[in-house]
C-alpha cells in the first residue's frame, strides 16, 4: 500500500464528488439563506435584512402564538433578542428548504423549544411597554497597560489566577 498522496488526484476526487452531489441545473446556492452579521451590515443591507426579519418575526409570533412576554413589540430594540430571532429565522429557512432531507422541520422545532427560554430572557421586562436596559460599557474598565502585557503571552496550559484588585 502506498502512503504517498497525490494532491492533484485528491483535488480531482473532491471535484468529482462535488459534481456528483450538486443539484441538477448548475451551481448550488447555499441551503436556506445566509446568516446575518448585524454588526457589519451596510445601510442598504440593513434595510433589507430588517424588513425581512420583521416580516418573519410577525409571522412566527402569530403562527406559534408566542406571548408578548417572550417576544415583545419592541423586540427590535433588544440586541440579544434580534440575534436569537435572526438565528431562528435562518434555521427555519434552512429547515424548510426544498433540498432538506425531511428532518429539517422537526429539527427546527427542537431548536425552537430550546430557544424559548433564551427568547424570554432576551426581551424580559417589556411585555407592557419598552423598558430600556442600561447598556454595558467597557469605557475605563480595562487597564490598557495590563492588557498589553497580557496579550504578548500565550497563556496556553497555565492555571491563571486573575486578581480583581
Amino acid at each position: 500500500m502506498n502512503d504517498d498522496f497525490d494532491p492533484e488526484e485528491i483535488e480531482r476526487l473532491i471535484a468529482a464528488e462535488l459534481a456528483r452531489t450538486a443539484p441538477a441545473g448548475g451551481a448550488a446556492d447555499p441551503l436556506g439563506t445566509h446568516p446575518v452579521d448585524w454588526r457589519n451590515l451596510s445601510p442598504e443591507q440593513a434595510s433589507t435584512e430588517w424588513t425581512t426579519l420583521r416580516e418573519w418575526v410577525e409571522w412566527f409570533t402569530v403562527r406559534y402564538s408566542v406571548a408578548v412576554s417572550v417576544v415583545p413589540g419592541c423586540w427590535w430594540k433588544h440586541g440579544a433578542l434580534v440575534e436569537e430571532l435572526s438565528a431562528l429565522h435562518v434555521a427555519h429557512l434552512a429547515a424548510f428548504d426544498d433540498s432538506d432531507s425531511g428532518l429539517g422541520p422537526i429539527g427546527w422545532h427542537e431548536r425552537l423549544a430550546l430557544a424559548r427560554t433564551r427568547l424570554q430572557h432576551a426581551g424580559a421586562g417589556c411585555s407592557s411597554g419598552h423598558f430600556e436596559l442600561k447598556s454595558r460599557s467597557w469605557d475605563a474598565v480595562t487597564n490598557e497597560a495590563e492588557w498589553d502585557a497580557w496579550i504578548t503571552q500565550s497563556h496556553a496550559g497555565r492555571d491563571t489566577v486573575v486578581s480583581h484588585e
